[in-house]
Order: structure tokens, then C-alpha cells, then sequence
């Protein structure tokens, strides 16, 4: 199975259309047609259900297609890897990322790296510790920035130099908005929503005895998303500070929790990585601020 074959694959798949794809590609129509052809003869399988004006994926199609993508990208990654291997004023570094007020200083790094390295090239995607560490784990990103203690059998880590604190973000019209904090307590009976990882690892510890008494709503990986659903009274947000707007305009409020619930935010990655010289230097950039701060 090459590489070239499964972007054909993608692209077919992303168009729908034969003929588009075969655009996109700068290919003729017979010669991809027999590429994936030949492709289902060596998997075995009908990747494509043929119709009049348009193409769609059967399930062992959409099986590879969620497999190709890792693919690609390690691929694209490994050439850009060995591209940059001399290259002294930039290249490429992946990020995924922890949703925290805390990312401000590894942008402030960033920025500050920028300037010695002009043609640095970032590239970020976000998600909760699950999704970072998946991609991670596939080589897919460089670091990763997650909100809880990592496994360090597996990474290395950097803790960031402050630490972020949960709280409640609630309609400003409440009888909650009118307290100075939250407890579990106050929050009995009420539908609450988070992201399952902070239901789980941070909010049952905090609320011990007393967690079988509150109601998970709905859970949320988008804080922002989250706080919508509050705002219409639909429930209250817990989530860590500085995530959601609470301006006088906003119709919301934060309320931190009592007792007060702390979150470590650690920059992490694999142990046996082999960076680029362009991750290797930010590394070194960024253990040498963090251990100042």
C-alpha cells in the first residue's frame, strides 16, 4: 500500500466526484480509478459505493479513511522533518492543546522564539488530554499541553509556571450569582455541565461524599459551547477561569469553588521523541523561561 494511493483515496473520498478528484490530483480519471481499484483488490474490500453523479464511502471505506489521514500526516511530517534538518531560520512544530488562560505563555514563547527564528512555522490543534495524547502518541504532534498529572512512563513534562482554578460560570440573574464561591452543597440538584475527563478526575475528588448527589446535564469538551447552554439557563458551566467571557455585558458570572479546586497545566512530550532541531531549540527555550518564572 503506497502512499500516493491513499491520498488518491482521500482525495476521492473528500470530493465525492471521480472526475473533481482527478483534478485536484493533476491525474487523468482512468489512471486514479485504477489506482483504487487496485487498492480495494489488495484490501479486499469494496471501499466505494458508486452512484450516477456521485461516489460515497461503504464502512470499510470509512474504516481506512479515518486510518489513511494518521498516514498522510505522518508521512507529510517525516518530509518536512528531514527538510528542516538544515534548515537554521525555522521549520515546523505541532502543538495540541489543553483549553487554558495559561496558553498565554507559551504563546508569549513563541512569539519571543519568532524573533530569532523568523520562519518558524506553528501549527495548533486543541482538544482535552484524551485527543492530545492520542495524537502524541502517533507522532502526529511535537508537544502537547494537557490539565492533569501525565503518565510519566510514557512523557516528559514542563509544569507552567502559574496554575488555573475551577469555578462556576452562571447566569447573572441567579441566586448562585449572588455568592462570593460555590459548593458542592449549592450545587445539589442541579444539572451541571463540564467535560467528562473533569467530571471524572477533577470534580468527583473535589466533591467527595457528596459527588452522588450532583447531576451531570451534558458534558462539553468546548467550554465556550458549554457556557451557551448556561446562559440560557439550561444548566451551570464548571470550568477553569478565564475560559468564558463574564463582562458586565455578557449575562454571565464566574464564582469560583469552595473549596478551592486547582489546575496544574504541564507542557509534555514522548520520551523517546527525535525532535527536529527546531523543536529541540524551542525545548531548550522553553525549560530555561518556565525554570525562571
Amino acid at each position: 500500500m503506497e502512499i500516493r494511493t491513499l491520498r488518491y483515496f482521500l482525495a476521492v473520498a473528500r470530493e465525492e466526484n471521480m472526475s473533481r478528484a482527478a483534478e485536484h490530483l493533476h491525474v487523468t480519471q482512468p489512471t486514479l480509478s485504477k489506482a483504487l481499484k487496485a487498492l480495494e483488490d489488495e484490501l479486499g474490500k469494496k471501499l466505494f459505493t458508486r452512484h450516477s453523479f456521485s461516489i460515497t464511502l461503504t464502512e470499510e471505506g470509512v474504516l481506512l479513511r479515518n486510518r489513511a489521514e494518521d498516514l498522510v500526516s505522518m508521512a507529510d511530517k517525516i518530509e518536512q522533518e528531514f527538510l528542516m534538518l538544515d534548515e537554521l531560520t525555522g521549520g515546523d512544530i505541532y502543538f495540541g492543546l489543553a483549553e487554558s488562560y495559561q496558553i498565554r505563555y507559551l504563546a508569549r514563547e513563541i512569539r519571543s522564539f519568532k524573533e530569532t527564528y523568523p520562519d518558524l512555522r506553528y501549527h495548533i490543534t486543541s482538544g482535552d488530554t484524551e485527543q492530545v495524547t492520542e495524537k502524541l502518541d502517533k507522532g502526529l504532534l511535537d508537544f502537547g499541553v494537557i490539565c492533569e498529572t501525565p503518565d510519566e512512563r510514557k512523557y516528559h513534562s514542563i509544569l507552567f509556571p502559574e496554575e488555573d482554578y475551577f469555578g462556576a460560570v452562571i447566569p447573572v440573574n441567579s441566586e448562585l450569582a449572588k455568592k462570593d464561591s460555590i459548593t458542592a452543597d449549592d450545587l445539589t440538584g442541579l444539572p451541571l455541565f463540564t467535560s467528562e475527563q473533569s467530571w471524572e478526575n477533577d470534580i468527583r475528588p473535589w466533591a467527595g461524599e457528596k459527588f452522588s448527589r450532583l447531576h451531570l446535564e451534558g458534558s462539553f469538551r468546548l467550554a465556550y459551547n458549554g457556557s451557551m447552554f448556561a446562559k440560557e439557563g439550561l444548566g451551570i458551566l464548571l470550568t477553569l477561569n478565564n475560559l468564558i467571557d463574564t463582562s458586565p455585558e455578557s449575562g454571565l458570572v464566574f464564582r469560583p469553588l469552595s473549596p478551592r479546586l486547582e489546575m496544574k497545566m504541564v507542557l509534555i512530550w514522548n520520551k523517546y521523541q527525535s525532535f527536529t532541531p527546531i523543536a529541540e531549540r524551542f525545548l531548550k527555550q522553553i525549560k530555561d523561561s518556565f525554570s525562571r518564572q
